[in-house]
């Protein structure tokens, strides 16, 4: 039986159609993914649902006491309170009612507000607080203003579920959520005794929690059952009959046209049915919504860099919080090579922004030490859009100054160019706090590729962007031919695009696994041997379980080496032995001296080679020894 029915919904902003008379129910113990382009109206739809806004036309449903709890993207939580009050307030009618008892005089008024508060399971409240406050893991006396976006989201959730609702509406739960809390979200929606309608671009957790997707596409709802593994292939199967079906209309509608254009004496034979079909055709053709174009990007690329982009060697960075020393890196060594495609993965306030700025060489180590490569042309994609002037305009955001703006050796208007980033040309001279959040990513990848780069930081680029937007930016990434550093929580975004990745274990430990998330687990879990190791939650939750292993320092000390450096490991004396021929052969020719007489600006650079030589042995010595002893072996 439906929950919720919504019939002929129909919502327009100015001349779009963002809901064109469409349909949609939604039945008991279902997990809906809604999903579309950003700004097609699904935020809209959501609250329709949730009654918080109302349509231009059309019916909406509802089975008699529903309750319906919904939990918007950017959760508005008064920092005054602490956690507790907060999830407190989602009982705010019940709260209500019980002090309209306590001040009731009239007996049947009494009675109606007693049977209420009983349906309602109102005699409890501070119990029911307590229990959605500990299934959440959530500390009830900790203030709102000290929490991170992560953890407000989390409150947010607290607050709908405390209400037991039936059904849950969700805009955008995975946000801000770290790893380990979305794999969290996921058992909870899964074991939710109710109906679950949620906006989501991560296609990971769409997979794992819907039952069913419904696809918001030129103001119609298009339903698929199951996952979103299955949705792709019913898609694909439902574009390509779309396809087929619009070539036969256009065929058909050309034909006719050629029909009734025929000269004078054909018009005494023409049949009228014949006329009124064009004109259906003709109708249905002006009728038909086009698909939204796509994304169209190209990454400027810049001269290579060296092949070394960072060595790290036992650095060491921590900071003071709460008169505390946090150790946020602790002896991290690793070499990034032109052309890795790294991911940073570890909860919300591990360290990752400041393992970034270690390896670019915008922070200093406290110890140890970092070598930078030469060349290097940085890109950098900030998560918290800082780089953005609100009240700048989209043309001045990619071309300050300029009406024309060169990407990879071709010249194009910044209009052109920001219509390839699906912003129409009217929209040029807008500012750019008129943005919603997917517009102003969408604004920083424009300006980001329009500069040549030949390494790549993105921090968190995934929020709010899209899914077809966010397959277009994996394949450019797969394809660009420099370094790329990517922080994300989005599994199926990093497992299409990184190499490797850089994970934080706990206590400022970081170590590096070859492949992607899947390649992640199963080298942690051969390489810990049925050891526990977890990513520590930020404050509010319960304490990681800690390592049984060696203390840091030893597993640092004979941990095994990483693809990576096995694989420079075992280059490491070829090497060697290609630098002691060249010196070797140097020696010999500068050896009787008479290349000083005949030529000397050549003996001169022989002897400069000699010096160079003798410092890159010294290096490749001193690495394979490094190497040698991260194993417990003895060097040779």
């Amino acid at each position: 039986m439906s929950l919720i029915t919504a019939t002929q919904l129909h919502l327009a902003f100015g001349h779009v159609d963002l809901l064109d008379h469409t349909d949609f129910s939604l039945e008991e113990n279902e997990r809906v993914g809604l999903i579309g382009r950003n700004g097609t109206g699904k935020s809209s739809l959501l609250k329709i649902l949730a009654g918080l806004q109302t349509a231009d036309d059309g019916l909406l449903q509802q089975q008699r006491d529903l309750k319906v709890a919904y939990v918007p993207q950017e959760p508005e939580l008064n920092a005054s309170l602490t956690i507790a009050q907060s999830v407190r307030l989602g009982l705010r009618e019940v709260d209500e009612m019980l002090e309209q008892l306590s001040t009731c005089q009239d007996p049947d008024q009494l009675h109606v507000l007693h049977t209420k508060i009983e349906m309602a399971n109102g005699w409890n409240l501070e119990g029911r607080v307590d229990e959605t406050l500990s299934r959440l893991s959530l500390d009830g006396s900790l203030p709102i203003a000290t929490l991170s976006g992560g953890w407000r989201k989390r409150v947010a959730l607290a607050q709908a579920l405390v209400l037991s609702p039936d059904v849950l509406l969700l805009d955008e739960p995975t946000n801000h959520l770290d790893l380990e809390a979305i794999r969290w979200l996921e058992d909870l929606l899964i074991q939710f005794r109710g109906s679950v309608i949620t906006i989501s671009h991560d296609r990971a957790f769409l997979d794992n929690v819907c039952t069913r997707m419904v696809e918001l596409d030129r103001g119609r709802l298009w339903s698929y059952v199951g996952n979103y593994s299955a949705y792709e292939i019913l898609k694909a199967e439902q574009l390509a009959q779309e396809a087929v079906i619009q070539a036969k209309a256009d065929k058909l509608l050309a034909q006719e046209e050629v029909w009734i254009r025929k000269g004078v004496e054909a018009r005494r034979t023409r049949s009228q049915s014949r006329i009124n079909r064009l004109m259906t055709l003709r109708q249905a053709r002006l009728e038909r919504r086009e698909s939204v174009g796509r994304v169209r990007m190209d990454i400027g690329s810049a001269l290579p860099s060296g092949k070394i982009v960072a060595d790290l060697e036992g650095v060491c960075k921590g900071f003071e919080r709460e008169g505390q020393r946090v150790e946020v890196i602790r002896n991290f060594s690793g070499v990034i090579l032109r052309g890795d495609k790294v991911g940073l993965v570890g909860a919300n306030g591990a360290g990752k922004t400041t393992l970034l700025k270690l390896m670019l060489g915008q922070l200093q180590p406290d110890s140890g030490s970092i070598r930078m490569g030469s060349k290097l042309e940085v890109a950098y994609f900030d998560q918290m859009r800082e780089g953005l002037n609100l009240d700048g305009t989209l043309e001045d955001t990619i071309s300050p100054g300029s009406e024309w703006i060169e990407v990879n050796g071709r010249r194009t208007h910044v209009r052109s160019y920001l219509e390839d980033f699906l912003f129409s040309p009217q929209r040029a001279r807008s500012p750019v706090r008129s943005l919603s959040g997917g517009e102003r990513n969408r604004l920083l990848l424009a300006r980001l590729f329009a500069r040549p780069a030949n390494v790549l930081v993105l921090d968190e680029p995934t929020n709010d962007l899209d899914i077809d937007t966010l397959e277009l930016l994996e394949e450019k990434l797969q394809a660009f031919e420099g370094t790329v550093f990517l922080v994300s929580h989005d599994r199926r975004f990093l497992d299409g695009v990184v190499t490797s990745l850089i994970v934080h274990e706990g206590h400022g430990i970081w170590r590096e696994y070859e492949g992607g998330i899947e390649d992640w687990i199963t080298q942690s879990e051969r390489s810990n041997k049925g050891r526990t190791v977890s990513v520590p939650q930020t404050s509010g939750s319960a304490p990681a379980p800690k390592s049984e292993a060696v203390p840091p320092s030893e597993r640092e000390r004979t941990r095994k080496l990483s693809y990576k450096e096995q694989r420079e490991w075992e280059a490491l004396p070829s090497l060697i032995d290609t630098l002691e021929a060249e010196q070797r052969t140097i020696q010999q020719t500068l050896a009787d001296g008479t290349l000083y007489t005949k030529d000397a600006a050549k003996a001169q650079a022989l002897a400069q080679r000699h010096d160079e030589i003798e410092m890159a042995l010294l290096e490749a010595l001193e690495r394979w020894e490094a190497l040698e002893a991260l194993q417990g072996k003895s060097p040779a």
